[in-house]
């Protein structure tokens, strides 16, 4: 008797952390989705006003990093309160304010609409893929981590370095490295949720977040070299 009790409790004993990681996801997924909102309506008041395209470069870059950055701090701290989603989707609309210099340029173009479009399905189409992947791979990624946090670092120091060089082939490669690096975030943060190694959902909703804006701004910014060649 005590061995059959061994043998079929152990399926019950892992429900409650099976339904939790499905909580955990869940609540990730419509976070992501509701953060969508903000980031929207921060970059047509950005296009509305003209806001962020009245700053010149080198301010843009400084509010931006230090707008991100001060707000990634503020939704850490307050992850496990009340204020940690209105914190998160502040952020998002501050990310959306500061695309729309971007998305002006693109627009501009003759076939502005349908690059962004275009970048948004291929976003859309990553996000998708990953998701799967991360559904199907049994193995734990959780080593990878460390390595595309490296990886994000030099990008960013490279695309600080290029404000100053402002090389089109360096621009280029970053990008393209960008929508590896990133996409490659996507499926880490989604299967560390699913593994049960992230257990905040707001954490998971930021990681997630940033990798989508990369891999969207990456993209937009390759279709916008295109089209202004072709142009």
């Amino acid at each position: 008797m005590n061995d059959n009790t061994q043998v079929y409790s152990a399926p019950y004993a892992a429900t409650p952390a099976t339904a939790q990681r499905n909580r955990v996801l869940r609540n990730t997924y419509w976070l992501l989705a509701l953060s969508m909102l903000p980031t929207v309506l921060g970059a047509w008041l950005g296009l509305s006003t003209g806001l962020a395209r009245a700053m010149s470069p080198g301010i843009s870059m400084v509010v931006f990093l230090a707008g991100a950055f001060g707000l990634m701090f503020a939704i850490e701290k307050t992850k496990d309160s009340a204020a940690g989603v209105p914190v998160l989707l502040g952020f998002t609309f501050f990310m959306g304010l500061m695309l729309s210099r971007m998305l002006g340029v693109v627009l501009g173009m003759q076939n502005g609409a349908s690059l962004v479009m275009t970048a948004f399905a291929g976003t859309g189409a990553v996000f998708l893929g990953m998701a799967m992947l991360s559904s199907v791979i049994k193995r734990d990624l959780s080593a990878m981590g460390k390595w595309l946090f490296i990886g994000a670092i030099l990008l960013l120091v490279a695309g600080v370095a290029n404000f100053f060089i402002q090389s089109g082939a360096l621009m280029i490669t970053l990008a393209v490295l960008a929508i590896g690096i990133f996409s490659a975030f996507i499926l880490h943060d989604l299967k560390r949720v699913k593994d049960g190694h992230e257990t905040n959902y707001i954490t998971a909703t930021l990681g997630v977040y940033l990798s989508l804006y990369n891999v969207f701004q990456s993209l937009l910014m390759l279709l916008g070299l295109g089209g202004s060649r072709e142009e």
